[in-house]
């Protein structure tokens, strides 16, 4: 055990008491090299515990709690980590400032192993801070259903949480009172920014974000946690004393962790089937997503009103708009869901699937089946009709693997997670959807006839 003997903290005091049985030793600061700083950093100073169902004590330092008390961050605990799951799994209700902490959780956990490996770069003290912020921060830009909404025209939430924190009160926050570098913390969570061939900016940016990332291990825990699914439960001890730095690039894997990729890869995939894109979430999000894309392509809302949101308040901006776009938001808020009717499955090979990627073309082929479905006789407005494609999603496999010898792709480490099993798995997992209306479900004629017609009509 380790206590301070100076009262002043900031700047890392120049001494140390180590105490044991029967002596004390003055350890001089300045006589240890710049890793073994960042070490002692870690261990002294993150002492405060905030209890988390999943990770039972989560290890904050006193410098990060008016980072986390700030309105910004705070805002994140009224953001539901996985928008209208909850309409199907009444327990996913966690939210995105509890992610978070469990991201800042886990990457604590990794730079303290990674610190400890003799062929760990040089990190230093201020470096270290600004990663484990990056880690916390990483979702401050997030708006409610960002991920479901990423083909609409709006900014991407790395580079609104970027901006909140470069040009907001956190900037100060965390450079005066944290000892972080907002510019590092910033360009580590929006790699759109330039890196001024920092070779540390590099390792955190890949450390954070890649196959076996702390972003990655939290969600799927934290997510088949609270929808009370057992399928994306993560061996989080196993993976961390697996994993080893790799020059300036971020980390590598032992080969005898092999299986815990393989565990993230498959549990990704269980959770994209189970949950992220069951049926009932699919419908949920398609109609939020055309709720949106018509209210801006028609100028009845401009981005900036979304940007900031939490669940309330976005719900709460739509509650009393009339106009038929936006009657769809104020269904899903109460549960009045539009009923699928259709589907087949995407294929990326196929020319008018890939038209259907495009939402004006998608908004087309809706129309179509609108006039159609007026052919019958039903009365259809705006809305009452969505074609819902999911978009493509990566399980990333590009990651080097230590054997020993030499450093190698882990799709030719002995893993049976090749390209085409992975390809496998997203064609397997998309399929386009047509929803209507619940009034309009049981009276459509041979609706899976219209849906292949439509599509037949864009060749």
């Amino acid at each position: 055990p380790y206590r301070r003997v100076s009262a002043r903290s900031e700047m890392l005091s120049k001494r140390l008491v180590r105490l044991d049985e029967s002596t004390a030793v003055t350890i001089d600061w300045r006589s240890m090299d710049v890793k073994d700083r960042a070490l002692w950093h870690l261990d002294r100073d993150y002492h405060r515990p905030i209890r988390d169902p999943l990770w039972s004590n989560i290890y904050i330092s006193d410098s990060l709690f008016p980072v986390i008390d700030s309105y910004e961050f705070q805002q994140l605990n009224r953001i539901k980590q996985l928008g209208p799951s909850h309409l199907v799994y009444p327990g996913a209700t966690h939210t995105r400032m509890s992610h978070s902490l469990g991201v800042y959780h886990i990457a604590f956990r990794m730079i303290r192993r990674l610190l400890t490996h003799p062929d760990c770069p040089s990190l230093d003290v201020v470096a270290v801070r600004s990663y484990l912020c990056a880690a916390l921060l990483h979702d401050l830009g997030h708006f409610p259903f960002t991920h479901s909404l990423k083909e609409l025209a709006l900014a991407e939430h790395e580079q609104l949480a970027a901006a909140a924190i470069l040009d907001g009160p956190l900037h100060n926050l965390l450079r005066d009172t944290v000892g972080a570098d907002p510019q590092m913390i910033a360009a580590i969570i929006d790699e759109s920014l330039p890196d001024q061939g920092s070779d540390e900016l590099r390792f955190f940016r890949t450390l954070l974000s890649g196959s076996l990332d702390p972003d990655k291990l939290d969600y799927l825990c934290r997510d088949a946690y609270f929808c009370g699914i057992p399928y994306g439960v993560q061996d989080i001890d196993f993976a961390i004393t697996r994993i080893i730095p790799n020059g300036s690039t971020g980390i590598a894997l032992e080969q005898s962790g092999i299986s815990a990729v393989e565990n993230v890869l498959f549990s990704k995939y269980l959770m994209y089937r189970a949950v992220y894109w069951h049926r009932t979430v699919r419908v949920a999000t398609a109609m939020i997503k055309k709720g949106l894309y018509e209210g801006l392509s028609s100028g009845l809302i401009e981005p900036e009103q979304l940007y900031g949101l939490d669940d309330e308040t976005f719900y709460a901006l739509f509650a009393t708009r009339d106009e038929p776009p936006f009657q769809l938001i104020q269904r899903v808020h109460n549960r009045r869901l539009h009923v699928p009717v259709s589907d087949l499955a995407f294929d990326e090979e196929n020319e008018v699937h890939g038209q259907l990627l495009d939402l004006h073309r998608r908004a087309e082929a809706e129309r179509l089946i609108s006039d159609t479905l007026a052919g019958q006789g039903l009365a259809v407005e705006v809305g009452d009709v969505i074609v819902d494609v999911p978009e493509s999603i990566s399980f990333e496999v590009a990651f080097p693997v230590w054997n020993g010898t030499e450093f190698i792709d882990f799709p030719h480490a002995g893993t049976v997670f090749t390209p085409g099993v992975v390809r496998d798995f997203t064609r397997s997992l998309r399929r386009i959807r047509l929803m209507v209306r619940r009034e309009l479900a049981d009276r459509i004629r041979e609706p899976g006839d219209i849906l292949g017609s439509t599509l037949d009509s864009f060749r």
